[in-house]
């Protein structure tokens, strides 16, 4: 029987568990070295993205303020974003999704596939996890206090007890810690 595909958080935070400043600013995640952290591996094993519409909108915005040319979506992989609203216009490789969490986890989930990079943000991590349909947290912690902004997940009332798949340290203090959500 093939194993089902999962839904796993990759993510870097702040060592108080912030993934952006308040305005959704990531700047000092480039302040590190050069190691990729296991991101090309991870990449492999992938073939879907999740994006949360703040974070859709701000990738778009990060990609102009730098003057990039091109896409700035893998259109070899299918990228979904949550959003209440359509955008004014489309962005190629890009579907938008407005149905509930759980049915659309569901209905991606049985398609053939590779596994589910949940990129983010907290309210869509949030929403997922509440929804019991994330499978693991991957997460890169960066030896970096900066103080307030975005936590991992948004918080609300929960219980949602984790169980530790591995960690490992890099040579600059970055940790990455592997969780799988206890069912």
């Amino acid at each position: 029987m093939k194993a089902q595909r999962k839904i796993i958080v990759y993510i870097a935070t702040s060592a108080d568990g912030y993934i952006a400043r308040p305005d959704g600013d990531v700047e000092w995640l480039n302040r590190r070295p050069a190691d990729d952290y296991g991101m090309g591996v991870f990449y492999a094993t992938i073939d879907t993205i999740l994006w949360g519409r703040k974070t859709y909108d701000w990738a778009l915005d990060y990609h102009k303020r730098k003057g990039r040319k091109g896409g700035i979506f893998d259109t070899k992989l299918a990228n979904y974003v949550f959003s209440r609203k359509p955008p004014k216009r489309e962005t190629p490789g890009v579907k938008f999704v407005s149905e509930p969490v759980k049915t659309f986890a569901q209905r991606l989930r049985a398609t053939p596939g590779k596994h589910i990079w949940m990129m983010g943000g907290g309210e869509l991590i949030a929403s997922f996890l509440d929804a019991g349909e994330i499978d693991e947290f991957d997460i890169h912690v960066i030896p970096t206090l900066i103080g307030e902004g975005i936590p991992l997940v948004a918080p609300r009332h929960r219980d949602v007890p984790l169980r530790l798949r591995s960690v490992r340290k890099y040579p600059d203090g970055a940790i990455r810690v592997r969780y799988e959500v206890a069912t």
